[in-house]
C-alpha cells in the first residue's frame, strides 16, 4: 500500500479528553513525523496540528479514533507520497 503524506489537524474543545488523545497520539507515534501544539486560552480551545506520513489505514485508524473522543474536532488532508527508488 501506498505511503501517504499529510496533516491532520484537531481542536480541542474539552480539556477532560486531553489524556485520552495525547495516549492515542503516542500509540501512533510511528506515523507521526512532528506535532505542533497551540493552546488558545483565551478562547478556550486548543489546537494541535500533525505531519503524518503512513498508508491510509494507519492514517485512518489514526484519525477514526481521535474523532471518537468526546470534545474533539479532527480533518486531515492527505496526498500520494512515493519515495524515490535508487536509480530511477
Amino acid at each position: 500500500m501506498d505511503k501517504r503524506l499529510g496533516i491532520v489537524a484537531i481542536i480541542l474543545n474539552d480539556r477532560s479528553s486531553a489524556s485520552r488523545l495525547n495516549a492515542l497520539l503516542a500509540a501512533h507515534a510511528g506515523c507521526i513525523n512532528a506535532r505542533l501544539g497551540l493552546p488558545m486560552r483565551d478562547k478556550g480551545i486548543s489546537l494541535i496540528s500533525l505531519v503524518v506520513e503512513g498508508d491510509t489505514d494507519e492514517l485512518g485508524a489514526l484519525t477514526g479514533q481521535i474523532g471518537r473522543l468526546p470534545g474533539i474536532q479532527v480533518n486531515s488532508v492527505l496526498t500520494r507520497f512515493k519515495e524515490a527508488q535508487d536509480g530511477a
